[in-house]
């Protein structure tokens, strides 16, 4: 694995640079949503992209007033993952998604929950959607398309995924409750919106029924790991990329 090393003189606020190594592992219509919200002045940003034994791999790292956040992703993983936001039922969720995936996934986010858990969750859906975003490279040989349906008890999730390089969020989720031990379930509408506008990805998710909102959220991410599994995936067949134009 090379190294880089790291710079002399430290970059400017909202500068991307280098991150030191560090591995992945062990531990209701249709609404278009705009793009999340930007960096502030004080944002300084680090990532990295490995290429260790040929996996797609990356580290991206973010620093503002309102979160301090770290992910190494790795896509052909076996779903090892280490977990810390300081909110338990985000780190449920984000545990679903790595190993349900099969994604390498660590992540290490504090922020300032003591006003609201909004700042930490939405940020950590754009650092996710960049290390995401670096990881897959020029998508040289990906499926590009992804789509999964997953039940739980009452619940029936489905997730569509397009790895377009167009953002664009469909949510039609309906939950009976908000609030989970305090957490606001809401605000997994802002993590989706912040994924999809970094990761350059259109996202769809529905559920066309459900009672129990854990279970509603749960069937979700299985459902988003599952699609993004397929997405990620390479295909033989494909000859540089998935699309006619060219690009993606």
């Amino acid at each position: 694995m090379k190294t880089m090393k790291k710079p002399l003189h430290p970059p400017a606020p909202g500068v991307v640079a280098p991150a030191r190594p560090e591995p992945a592992g062990p531990s209701s219509s249709p609404v278009g949503r705009a793009p999340s919200r930007g960096n502030n002045s004080t944002t300084r940003r680090a990532s990295r992209l490995l290429n260790t034994r040929g996996q797609r791999q990356a580290i991206v790292e973010r620093n503002t007033t309102e979160s301090q956040i770290r992910i190494a992703l790795a896509l052909d993983g076996t779903g090892t993952r280490r977990i810390h936001t300081t909110i338990p039922f985000l780190d449920h969720m984000l545990d679903l998604l790595a190993k349900h995936g099969f994604f390498d996934l660590t992540i290490r986010a504090k922020g300032d929950t003591h006003i609201d858990d909004h700042h930490t969750v939405e940020d950590i859906g754009i650092v996710l959607g960049e290390a995401l975003k670096q990881a897959l490279g020029k998508k040289e040989g990906v499926k590009r398309f992804g789509t999964a349906w997953v039940p739980l008890d009452e619940t029936l999730a489905q997730v569509t995924v397009d790895l377009s390089g167009r953002p664009y969020l469909v949510y039609n989720v309906k939950l009976p409750h908000r609030r989970i031990k305090g957490f606001d379930l809401y605000l997994f509408e802002d993590f989706f919106q912040a994924l999809s506008t970094h990761a350059g990805m259109n996202l769809h998710v529905n559920v066309p029924y459900g009672r129990n909102p854990h279970h509603i959220l749960e069937s979700i991410f299985k459902a988003l790991a599952k699609a993004l599994d397929q997405a990620v995936s390479l295909d033989p067949r494909v000859s540089g990329v998935l699309s006619t134009k060219g690009s993606l």
